[in-house]
């Protein structure tokens, strides 16, 4: 049914304001009733930080910022669900328009801002979930007027143990000021030294809950030499690459391209992808990354893999291709792999290729 909703309905979505189409989306995924996840095929099975995922493909955070529509978009086929960015207390985020499509370059330009309901809202309808299957990730950030936004992610660390099957420290926006200031070395080493000391706190009451980093695409190798020899010290569980860029590589719809905030979609892919390769090797499997930016084929969510990710999400592509993106993924990854092959064994097979620019998104078919 939500197939079908979804073939009707996007053509029509696609004429409307962005956000409008957006939230109209949600609240009819939310009217919807609830069903379990698709049976997966188990060379597709990711074991990634102690977790079991039927299936590498997560939906990314943004999407479902206020944990409304976990359950429907897990019934989908999605392995995983990234719920967020929420903040501590609610906040609008920055003012409409905030949100654009640039069609013709499979893209999307946003300015969000962390618009939350805020931490009590989300826990009041993660209490009532009944899951169905799937893990769920919630995604943290801080108000934009924090005194202490490491104070913020350590809230929400907090909050969301006891419902949440892993965490993000989201400390990659583009859209609040100042925040990827704590992606630079001495902040980034504060923040996840007082995440983990009150995850670990938290162990006899919730289990222990893997924590993951989600940087930007938006780094030179110095920067991510040191966020990864922290994470590596620290012992973060994953890291999560990436979130939007605030460049601008050459796209078709010049005038969008003006507009301020993080680009996602298509032409994020290669940046996001190389950065990803950059990462893998570096990491030397010390801890798994979950590849995100610029999915939308199975060929890309593969190349991705193959780049160095355990874990890919996606949410851009939606946009333009609806829900069937899903299985067309997950059967697309599976004609990839000969018949006695683990998806698993892909991980980061062209990743050397990738960091040293040998592979280009023009490449991938």
């Amino acid at each position: 049914m939500i197939e079908f909703f979804d073939g009707l309905a996007r053509p029509l979505l696609l004429r409307l304001d962005a956000e409008a189409a957006h939230r109209l989306t949600v609240k009819a995924l939310s009217l919807l009733p609830p069903r379990s996840p698709p049976l997966d095929d188990p060379r597709l099975a990711i074991s990634a930080f102690g977790l079991t995922f039927s299936n590498p493909l997560g939906l990314a955070a943004g999407f479902d910022k206020n944990g409304e529509v976990i359950d429907a978009m897990l019934g989908l086929g999605f392995g995983f669900v990234e719920a967020g960015t929420v903040t501590p207390r609610p906040q609008p985020g920055n003012p409409r328009p905030r949100l654009f499509r640039l069609s013709d370059d499979g893209a999307v330009i946003n300015r969000f801002g962390f618009n939350s309901a805020g931490h009590a809202a989300m826990r009041q309808k993660l209490a009532h979930r009944r899951p169905k299957g799937g893990q769920l990730a919630v995604n943290l950030g801080a108000n934009k007027d924090a005194q202490d936004r490491i104070a913020d992610y350590v809230a929400g660390i907090e909050a969301f143990g006891e419902y949440a099957d892993f965490l993000v420290v989201n400390v990659s926006s583009p859209n609040t000021p100042g925040l990827r200031d704590l992606q630079k070395e001495q902040a980034l080493d504060d923040l996840i030294a007082r995440v983990l000391e009150v995850r670990d706190k938290l162990v006899s009451k919730h289990g222990r809950k893997p924590v993951v980093l989600k940087i930007a695409p938006d780094l030179n190798l110095v920067e991510l030499d040191a966020i990864i020899h922290i994470c590596r010290a620290r012992r973060i569980d994953a890291l999560a690459i990436s979130n939007t860029t605030l460049s601008r590589p050459e796209l078709h719809d010049r005038r969008l391209a003006k507009e301020t905030g993080g680009l996602s979609g298509r032409p994020l892919f290669e940046l996001s992808t190389r950065v990803l390769a950059q990462a893998y090797v570096r990491v030397e499997q010390q801890f798994p990354l979950i590849g995100i930016g610029g999915i939308e084929s199975a060929a890309t969510a593969m190349a991705k893999i193959e780049a160095g990710s355990n874990l890919i999400e996606l949410y851009s592509a939606l946009v333009y291709k609806g829900s069937q993106l899903i299985p067309e993924i997950k059967d697309g990854l599976l004609r990839r792999l000969p018949r006695n092959r683990q998806l698993a064994e892909s991980t980061g097979a062209t990743a050397t290729d990738w960091a040293e620019g040998k592979i280009r998104a023009a490449d991938i078919q």
